[in-house]
């Protein structure tokens, strides 16, 4: 866990305007949200980790424990959602369950880098009323961010 308490800062992205038009970020913040150049860090207190992230409207600090689901808001648009948060050696993979849709957030720190390869789920009911999971995105989107 090398990561703690490292301060990553944004380099570059993939695909990141496909996935905010896919989650339906509104148009007029799309510019805005790739012009944004975020840093964020993971620090430990005991079992309790934080998560400190930036986001277009401020600092956001997240506390977890790894494996524990806990209530949390995502999005533009603060939607509820169930979260887990894993932690596995250099490896943070974040889940979230919402009733728009589900996702996962995994952050890799490999060197100085962290690569965070975002992943989003739409649910939709078919004539049949059987729950189906479809990717938004035909590719997820990618961050990098060095020391």
């Amino acid at each position: 866990m090398s990561f703690l308490n490292k301060t990553y800062t944004f380099v570059k992205q993939e695909n990141l305007d496909e996935f905010l038009k896919s989650v339906g970020f509104p148009d007029d913040k799309i510019e805005k949200a790739l012009k944004f150049t975020p840093d964020q860090k993971v620090t430990k207190d005991g079992d309790t980790y934080t998560l400190h992230t930036q986001g277009l409207e401020g600092p956001k600090e997240t506390k977890f424990k790894s494996g524990v689901e806990f209530d949390d808001v995502i999005g533009f648009d603060k939607t509820p959602a169930k979260v887990t948060i894993v932690v596995d050696g250099n490896t943070i993979t974040q889940t979230f369950k919402t009733d728009k849709g589900n996702g996962t957030f995994k952050r890799e720190y490999v060197g100085d880098q962290l690569i965070i390869v975002s992943n989003i789920h739409k649910s939709k009911l078919d004539t049949n009323c059987k729950r189906s999971d479809v990717h938004i995105t035909e590719n997820p989107v990618m961050h990098r961010y060095d020391l």
